[in-house]
C-alpha cells in the first residue's frame, strides 16, 4: 500500500508539477533550468525540515532533527505535518496556475495516496498501544495540514504568477524528497521489496491513466 502511495506521488510529481513547471517556463533549455533549479530548492527546504524538526518515522520509529522531550505523539504529529505539506502546497498550486483539471487531477492522486498512508499511521499507532478512536483521530489529522499546504501554494501562485514554474517546480521537488527519503525507505523492510516495486509500478500507472483520461 505504501508502494502504491509512492507510485501515485511519483505519477501526479511527473505528469501534474514537472512538465506544467517545464511548459510555463518557456520550454526548452529555459523551462529546464527553471524546474531543475525549483525541484532541487524544493528538496533542499524539505532536507532542512526533516533535519531540524523532531519527529519520529512512522514505521520505524527512529527519531530525527533536534532532541526533544515532547510526547511520542507529537513527534508524530510534527512528522505527518512535515511529509503532508507538500502535497497540500502541490494541490493549491495546480489549482492556481488556472487549470482546473490539473489541480482535480493533482487532489484525485493526493486522496489516493493518502488512503494508504493514513492507515500506515492508524496501525502504527494502534501497534503502539493507541487505543482505536485516538489512532483514528491522528491519522485524520495527517490530512488536515494540506489543505494549509493548499491555500499558501495557491496564494503564492496568484501574488507572484511569473514564479509559476518555480513555484510548480518546487512543489514537485518536496514531494520527490517525501517519496525518496521517506515513503519507498519504509516499503523496502522485512522482505516485502518486491510487492512494494509492484505497488509502486501500479500507482504510477493508475495516476497516469487518471492525468492522460482527466487532463
Amino acid at each position: 500500500m505504501l508502494g502504491f502511495a509512492a507510485g501515485v506521488m511519483l505519477a501526479a510529481t511527473s505528469f501534474s508539477l514537472i512538465i506544467p513547471a517545464i511548459e510555463a517556463g518557456g520550454g526548452g533549455i529555459k523551462g529546464a533550468g527553471i524546474t531543475a533549479i525549483g525541484i532541487i530548492l524544493g528538496g533542499m527546504f524539505l532536507d532542512f525540515a526533516d533535519k531540524h524538526s523532531p519527529h519520529v518515522h512512522l514505521l520505524d520509529k527512529r527519531e530525527e532533527g533536534n532532541k526533544s522531550s515532547l510526547a511520542r505523539m507529537w513527534l508524530f504529529i510534527i512528522a505527518i505535518t512535515i511529509h503532508n505539506f507538500p502535497e497540500g502546497l502541490a494541490v493549491g498550486v495546480g489549482f492556481g496556475d488556472e487549470n482546473v483539471s490539473n489541480g482535480i487531477i493533482l487532489a484525485i492522486g493526493i486522496t489516493l495516496q493518502n488512503l494508504p498512508e493514513g492507515l500506515a499511521v492508524a496501525l502504527a499507532l494502534v501497534r503502539e498501544k493507541y487505543s482505536t478512536k485516538k489512532a483514528f483521530t491522528i491519522a485524520l489529522l495527517t490530512g488536515l495540514v494540506e489543505p494549509i499546504g493548499a491555500f499558501i501554494g495557491l496564494m503564492l501562485v496568484n501574488i507572484a504568477r511569473p514564479l509559476l514554474p518555480l513555484i510548480l517546480a518546487f512543489a514537485a521537488g518536496a514531494m520527490l524528497f517525501v517519496i525518496s527519503d521517506e515513503v519507498i525507505p519504509e516499503t523496502h523492510k522485512n522482505g516485502y521489496e518486491r510487492q512494494a516495486t509492484y505497488g509502486v509500478l501500479i500507482g504510477f500507472v493508475i495516476m497516469m491513466f487518471l492525468d492522460v483520461v482527466l487532463g
